[in-house]
């Protein structure tokens, strides 16, 4: 799903989503899609609306999350519990989700962590640390539930 076009980008989740509300036949991955997407009704408005989702831009100095990061955030970090990578992410992903009580809570904690690895990486113009990583993901499950 990695492109550099923007719309090339979002266009499977807007896709995805109309045929969820459809009840249209759907890949695996426009199903794990629609499953997220499901979570966030907050961002049913705007993917109803594909000409805004494709065009809008959510700069970070505005204080505005982008949908189509945060969405693909949790595809990402399920994948990664999928097939353990880092090695122990699977555990620590676990552990967190009995933590924080359900696996949307531990996601968005997670996400603080990933996003910080790639910000690192990204900076550093180096591959994701996966120990760093995981020792984020130890520092948010000893601090869940305060």
């Amino acid at each position: 799903m990695y492109s550099q076009d923007r719309r090339q980008m979002r266009q499977p989740f807007i896709d995805a989503w109309q045929k969820a509300c459809a009840l249209r036949p759907m890949t695996a991955l426009e199903l794990k899609i629609s499953d997220v997407i499901r979570q966030h009704p907050e961002y049913h408005q705007l993917l109803e609306n594909p000409e805004l989702a494709l065009a809008r831009d959510w700069p970070p100095e505005q204080g505005e999350t982008n949908p189509f990061l945060h969405l693909g955030f949790h595809l990402s970090i399920r994948e990664m519990v999928d097939i353990d990578q880092p090695a122990g992410f699977k555990q620590a992903y676990a552990a967190l989700c009995q933590k924080t009580g359900d696996a949307l809570s531990a996601e968005h904690r997670i996400m603080d962590c990933l996003s910080e690895a790639l910000w690192r990486a990204q900076r550093d113009n180096t591959p994701p640390d996966g120990a760093a990583l995981l020792d984020c993901l130890n520092a948010s499950l000893a601090n869940a539930g305060r």
